[in-house]
């Protein structure tokens, strides 16, 4: 079965998925919430390279991008 945006079952044929839509919305269904923890998780993910980022001196940032670059483009 598929998986929404947020990682809710929906089902695979539009009609299903249509008929589901509709169902929430005139409140036959309850939409699937996510699980609090993996919330949390996500935010945590979220803001962890900005975080790191901003606690690197740009000598060090600059070396890392190096290093990613010539990862990326030295391949012969």
């Amino acid at each position: 079965m598929p998986k929404g945006p947020q990682g809710q079952k929906r089902p695979a044929d539009v009609i299903g998925a249509a008929v589901l839509v509709g169902k929430i919305a005139t409140g036959d269904a309850e939409d699937i919430k996510r699980d609090p923890g993996t919330e949390a998780n996500r935010k945590g993910g979220l803001k962890g390279g900005k975080a790191r980022a901003s606690r690197l001196s740009p000598e060090k940032r600059a070396e890392i991008a190096k290093k990613a670059a010539q990862k990326r483009w030295g391949k012969a």
